[in-house]
C-alpha cells in the first residue's frame, strides 16, 4: 500500500514562504504523475500543482502561477511545493497525491493515492 507522508506545513504572514514535503514508501515515483491539492473551509477541494516523475508536463493553478515550485528528488523519493509570496486565500489543509501509471495528462488524470494532509495558515 502506498503511504504518503506530509510536512512542513504551520503558519506564516502573508508575503511569507513555505516548503511542504511529502516522503512516499512502498512507492516509486517513476512514470507516475503526482501533485498537491488543497482545501479550505467552506470550499471544494482544487487541484494546485502537478507533475510527471519523467515528462516535462508541469501545470499550477492560476491562483499559484508565479508563486508556488513543485519539484522532486527521485533519490529520496520526496516531492516538494515551495510556496513564495503566500496570501491569507493560499490557507487550507495541503494534500499531497500520486496516479502511478497515468492514463492522461497529469492536471488531467484521477489521483488514487493522498496524504493525509498538512494545514498551511496565511495571516494577513
Amino acid at each position: 500500500q502506498v503511504q504518503l507522508v506530509e510536512s512542513g506545513g504551520g503558519s506564516v504572514q502573508a508575503g511569507g514562504s513555505m516548503n511542504l514535503s511529502c516522503a512516499a514508501s512502498k512507492f516509486n515515483y517513476s512514470r507516475s504523475c503526482m501533485g498537491w491539492f488543497r482545501q479550505a473551509p467552506g470550499k471544494e477541494r482544487e487541484g494546485v500543482a502537478t507533475m510527471h516523475a519523467y515528462y516535462s508536463e508541469d501545470w499550477y493553478a492560476d491562483s499559484v502561477k508565479g508563486r508556488f515550485t513543485i519539484s522532486q528528488d527521485n533519490a529520496k523519493n520526496t516531492l516538494y511545493l515551495q510556496m513564495n509570496s503566500l496570501k491569507p486565500e493560499d490557507t487550507a489543509v495541503y494534500y499531497c497525491v500520486v496516479r502511478p501509471s497515468p492514463y492522461g495528462p497529469c492536471a488531467s488524470v484521477e489521483y488514487n493515492f493522498w496524504g493525509r494532509g498538512t494545514q498551511v495558515t496565511v495571516s494577513s
